[in-house]
Formats: C-alpha cells, sequence, structure tokens
C-alpha cells in the first residue's frame, strides 16, 4: 500500500465520509487519479464509493478498523508474525492488529497453524494454504465477528502453544491492559490460560486511552509490540510493570 493510500485512509477515518472531488483537493492530485486509488482500496474491502463520496466500510468492524493507522499496525504485523516459527502453532485473538498479523503469516509462514476466536480472521486467511485455521467455539458476536462465553473456555482448553497474540482498547497503570467488552475481555483470559506467553500487539495511542475492563493476566510473561509514537512515561510505565516493550519504526 502505498503513501497516497494510507493518507486517504487516514482522512476517512477522520472524516467517516468526503466527496472525491474535496479528497483530490486535499492529496494535490487529479480526481481521475483518486477514483483510482479508491477502486483498488474498495477491492481491498477498506473503503466504499457512494455517489460522489467516499467511506469507510462498517468502522464498528474489524474490516473497517484495519484502515486506521493501517501502516503501523502493519508494521507491528510483521514483527510480530517474526516471532512464529514455521511449523508452529499460535493462539490470535480479534483485533485489526490481529487479523494483519493472521494475514502476514499466512502470505509468508510455512505449515503455520492459527487457532483464533475470530471468524473474520478464519475467513481473512481462508485463501492461504501456508496456515491452517482452527475456529474456536463460543457465542458469536456480530459486530466484532468473535467467539465469546463458556464454550470458547472450553475449546480454548484443548490446546497449549506458546504464544497468544492479542490486541488492546487501553492501558492503565497499576492495572495493566484493558478491554471495552466484558465478554471479549473473558475470552483473552481463557485463551491465556492455554499459553505460555501473551504478546499484545497495538499502535502506540490505545496507551493514553483507558477501556473500562482490565484484562487480569497475573502470572503470565507479557510482551508488547508498537509503534515508535510511545511516549517514555508510557514506556517507563510499561516496563515497571514487568512489560517487555518492543518497539517498530
Amino acid at each position: 500500500m502505498g503513501k497516497r493510500d494510507t493518507q486517504i485512509l487516514e482522512v476517512l477515518t477522520s472524516q467517516e465520509k468526503v466527496e472525491v472531488a474535496l479528497l483530490a483537493q486535499l492529496l494535490g492530485v487529479s480526481e481521475v487519479t483518486v477514483r483510482k486509488d479508491l477502486d483498488a482500496l474498495q477491492a481491498k474491502g477498506l473503503v466504499q464509493r457512494v455517489h460522489g463520496f467516499a467511506q469507510l466500510v462498517n468502522p464498528n468492524d474489524v474490516q473497517g478498523r484495519l484502515a486506521y493507522h493501517y501502516e503501523e499496525k502493519r508494521n507491528i504485523a510483521r514483527a510480530a508474525a517474526r516471532m512464529v516459527p514455521d511449523g508452529s502453532t499460535v493462539m490470535v485473538e480479534s483485533g485489526s492488529c490481529c487479523a494483519l498479523l493472521a494475514r502476514e503469516l499466512a502470505d509468508t509462514a510455512q505449515n503455520v497453524t492459527i487457532v483464533t476466536n475470530s471468524a473474520f480472521i478464519a475467513s481473512y486467511v481462508r485463501d492461504s494454504s501456508r496456515v491452517s485455521c482452527v475456529l474456536l467455539g463460543g457465542t458469536y458476536q456480530r459486530d466484532s465477528q468473535v467467539m465469546v462465553g463458556p464454550l470458547l473456555r472450553t475449546c480454548a482448553q484443548e490446546f497449549y502453544v506458546e504464544r497468544l497474540f492479542i490486541g488492546a482498547d487501553g492501558w492503565i497503570d497499576g492495572v495493566g491492559f484493558t478491554n471495552a467488552d466484558q465478554m471479549r475481555a473473558d475470552a483473552v483470559r481463557s485463551m491465556a490460560d492455554s499459553a505460555a506467553e501473551v504478546v499484545v500487539i497495538t499502535e502506540s495511542e490505545k496507551f493514553s486511552q483507558r477501556g473500562s475492563i482490565p484484562m487480569r493476566l497475573p502470572g503470565k510473561r507479557v510482551s508488547v509490540i508498537t509503534d515508535s509514537c510511545v511516549s517514555d512515561v508510557e514506556r517507563d510505565s510499561l516496563e515497571q510493570s514487568g512489560v517487555v516493550v518492543t518497539i517498530v519504526s
């Protein structure tokens, strides 16, 4: 994805719906060029064109959130993928960074098994012969396209992996990583019980946000991969809590 594509996604994320003519003006290119860019992004399922306007797909689902800070998320996902050896099995929770990690593994790994509670991720990598996907059972949440609940906990107990990769909605000093949804937070804890290490993959802006549900991962080795915009204060807070921090540029 080129620089202009990234700029388009950032504009649409901040303004939700933008006239094609205005978008061309903001980017300093012709409307013909913008339409070609939008057609390419639409083919990837990131945007849609509606009567002279461009907008993101549903921003409340994973497909829509992929557009926000796309390049940062993809760099984070690539760094996470380097932690996954060929022939291994990993758990991957829902979220846009997690989806891009699964896509990176689907494009570059060999014989990797992805165990996930995300129906979106299972569909997102279905075209790849490089990875196998195990979809955990549970109660289906429509917007986030994830499985949650007691059945998920039972299914997760059938596995034990070296790493579980998760997203986060926020960070609270002294509390830890947080989620905005009680059932998804519980799903993370259930999957974490089946992993030696939990790796949080998220863009740095999440560390200035506060989800309402603590994930609570006591006794787990926790690390985070994030972008270079994380502040020194936030990094110190993470490291003082025992979290191993990896920064990607």
